[in-house]
């Protein structure tokens, strides 16, 4: 069942990068009493989320906070390695949380996993955003296709808020 409005965001164990390394951070310490926007990506690297999806929320990050956002998050079936390169390669810095999910067990727990076997990708992240408060969701967009960003755009995204 994917995760719908109103709905608790899942509690999980994900990576991130801190300055002296790899750590786990818990779903808990991302949205307790906070507001979050949340994107997902199939992919690290991936054409449309590296030209597309991730360009937008460094883009509008600044008038996205200004309404009120503590945090701008992104996660993939990525390992925390791939997810830390991808965002100095991005020269993202502090402006957006990358989170690691490289065995899919959260973005599964949402109900928004994907099979991309065929790709060679195994289970991957179906694009998405939301909008959670204090754990709870407040909006949920979700592309009809891996290769577009639109709906979930952080152009959208920002409308939303």
């Amino acid at each position: 069942m994917t995760i719908s409005i109103g709905d608790r965001i899942p509690e999980a164990t994900l990576k991130t990068r801190l300055e002296d390394g790899p750590a786990n951070i818990t779903t808990d310490e991302i949205f307790a009493g906070r507001k979050v926007v949340l994107f997902g990506v199939p992919g690290a690297f991936t054409p449309t989320c590296s030209m597309n999806h991730l360009p937008g929320y460094l883009e509008h990050g600044d008038a996205i906070r200004a309404k009120g956002v503590n945090t701008i998050a992104v996660v993939a079936a990525n390992d925390v390695h791939v997810m830390n390169a991808w965002r100095k390669s991005v020269e993202a810095g502090d402006r957006i949380l990358f989170l690691a999910d490289g065995n899919a067990d959260f973005i599964r727990a949402l109900g928004l996993d994907m099979d991309m076997s065929a790709a060679g990708m195994g289970t991957r992240s179906k694009r998405f955003s939301m909008i959670v408060e204090n754990g709870v969701v407040k909006a949920v967009n979700v592309e009809d296709s891996p290769g577009k960003a639109e709906t979930s755009g952080a152009a959208a995204l920002l409308e939303q808020l």
